[in-house]
């Protein structure tokens, strides 16, 4: 509306700033639509990973099952760029603090495809989904203050 006022005011001082400042201005979501993005993104993400879960039994099931449940996954993970921003995801997702938590989820998220594409092996693919849930859970309480040191804590306690 802005835009529209200073076109009709004769004020269009587009041409002073730059290509990039203009591409972000013109890209940028706003905060409903990024908040619908990513109930959308989300949603549609554990909807693929229940999907994939309940088609393991049928034929070539294990194959359905890694894919949809991975890609579930990864839509799951990457629902919260519209949240932050996808340049801003991955400096998090790859800052000092989390970043064997996410190359752990990426090791997983191949080995899971790899089990069911090359190896066909029912079993480990299974093992590699609950080792790709496991990670993507504590790469989650990564971004909760202290929540991964209570975890450690708790399990400390539960095995002494």
């Amino acid at each position: 509306m802005d835009k529209l006022k200073k076109v009709l005011s004769g004020n269009d001082e587009d041409e002073e700033e730059g290509i990039v400042t203009q591409i972000s201005n013109s890209s940028t979501l706003s905060w409903s639509t990024r908040i619908k993005g990513f109930i959308v993104c989300f949603v549609l993400g554990v909807s693929l990973s229940i999907l994939g879960s309940c088609l393991l039994f049928l034929k070539d099931g294990l194959i359905i099952f890694a894919v949809l449940y991975t890609f579930g996954n990864i839509l799951s993970l990457a629902s919260t760029c519209f949240l932050m921003g996808p340049v801003n995801q991955f400096k998090k997702m790859f800052a000092k603090t989390r970043i064997i938590a996410t190359l752990l989820v990426i090791v997983m998220f191949i080995l899971t495809l790899v089990c069911a594409f090359a190896l066909k092996n029912t079993a480990l693919t299974i093992v590699c989904c609950v080792l790709q849930f496991l990670a993507l859970t504590w790469y989650s309480l990564s971004y909760i203050p202290f929540a991964r040191d209570a975890v450690k804590k708790c399990f400390g306690a539960c095995l002494e």
